[in-house]
């Protein structure tokens, strides 16, 4: 599995930008890896899908935290900090950003909220 070279927060940007050993390299914005924590908050408890984290479009990322050689926990503004970002995790979301928004998006209108 690739693994993060450069990490760089973009602080006015509100956004993780990121390069890859295999020379992928993302752009990733605070809203975005707010709404995909790997967190349980967000996730969900004993495999039930919750509701769509909405309200996060002015969300930053305040800090990052290395988690040893595996990880690191991106501090956002509104408190949350619970989530480790893998490195395979971390990767899946800049290689499949486009799908992933379109599809959060599209669960966002489904429920109508």
């Amino acid at each position: 599995m690739p693994r993060p070279v450069d990490i760089v927060l973009k602080t006015a940007e509100r956004r993780l930008d990121l390069c890859f050993d295999d020379g992928v390299t993302a752009q990733l914005p605070a809203q975005y890896l707010r709404v995909f924590s790997p967190s349980a908050e967000v996730r969900g408890h004993g495999g039930a899908k919750p509701p769509a984290v909405l309200g996060k479009a002015s969300v930053a990322i305040t800090r990052i935290e290395p988690v040893g050689h595996y990880a690191v926990r991106l501090v956002f503004d509104d408190g949350h900090d619970s989530g480790l970002y893998r490195w395979d995790y971390l990767y899946e979301l800049s290689v499949n950003q486009a799908l992933n928004w379109a599809a959060y998006l599209a669960d966002v209108e489904n429920t109508g909220r």
